[in-house]
């Protein structure tokens, strides 16, 4: 049987419709059309990178919200040395379910105290846990390594203008903005516990499905536009059980589970959930007690 202690490497299925991501989305179209491009052209197949950035974000506000529903405390995120300028929003999210930015740091305990922190790190130079990859999409399916948390995906560059509400103008624009967007983004998310403890893939399952209940949530959707429909993300814990030709049979639409996996699903589910959400509750319990 494995030892949950031995993973160390897990994969989030991520699925969106459409995803606009502010801390910009890299692509590789100088080398796929040359002098050629033309960024509203469907037959351009660009591929390219979503930066962990965003994605780091958006999974941490998941977990911030299973602890804060545990009720304990997050850690704030930010330095806990910053000159604040904005100093009532920062009491309010301190009244709202944060402990004061490197509060948790003073006398940090093995095995206690700020599992936030203890997951991200950053106060004092102090690492995190664990490490957040980017997501590298493709158009082309076969191209794709699942394995490697890619994700099938398809760039385009949004032109949207904005313009006048003066009758009189017939709706002249009166500027031009430019958006970076990924479609039909299906693929996983590369996670990887520098250390791992059952708390740690505790927290991670139930922030995925937090994440997952609340997408309509305009604040647990992902990246910018979402008041354009963008950033609802479908997530689920991909079975950190799986090997990894098992793991690639979960995205071949032309396959179904194999009977090893079924058994490997019902042993995550039947043991190790029960075994990883208690660890998390007695962690956070300590935290606070």
């Amino acid at each position: 049987m494995t030892d949950i202690t031995d993973i160390t490497d897990v994969y989030v299925r991520i699925e969106c419709d459409l995803l606009v991501v502010g801390d910009s989305i890299m692509t590789d179209r100088h080398h796929a059309s040359s002098d050629n491009y033309e960024d509203d052209d469907p037959q351009n197949q660009i591929g390219g990178i979503i930066p962990a950035y965003p994605l780091s974000g958006w999974l941490r506000h998941g977990m911030e919200g299973v602890v804060q529903q545990r009720g304990a405390t997050a850690c704030h995120p930010g330095e806990s040395n910053a000159n604040f300028r904005k100093e009532d929003v920062y009491d309010r999210d301190l009244e709202d379910g944060y402990h004061e930015k490197g509060a948790c740091v003073d006398d940090p305990k093995e095995d206690d105290g700020c599992v936030i922190f203890d997951l991200f790190g950053g106060f004092g130079g102090v690492p995190g846990k664990l490490m957040r990859r980017p997501i590298k999409f493709s158009p082309v399916r076969s191209s794709v390594k699942y394995e490697r948390g890619q994700a099938e995906g398809h760039y385009r560059r949004l032109n949207r203008n904005v313009v006048s509400r003066n009758e009189e103008d017939n709706r002249e624009p009166l500027r031009n903005t430019e958006v970076d967007a990924v479609a039909n983004l299906d693929g996983c998310w590369h996670l990887s516990f520098r250390e791992t403890k059952p708390e740690f893939l505790g927290l991670l399952a139930e922030a995925v499905e937090f994440l997952n209940a609340h997408n309509t949530d305009f604040m647990h959707q992902l990246g910018g536009s979402r008041n354009f429909g963008a950033g609802i993300v479908y997530c689920d814990l991909i079975n950190p059980l799986y090997e990894e030709r098992e793991l690639r049979r979960v995205f071949d639409r032309a396959k179904s589970n194999t009977n090893k996996m079924d058994d490997k699903d019902e042993r995550w589910s039947e043991n190790h959930r029960h075994e990883i959400e208690d660890a998390l509750a007695s962690r956070i319990d300590g935290d606070h007690g």
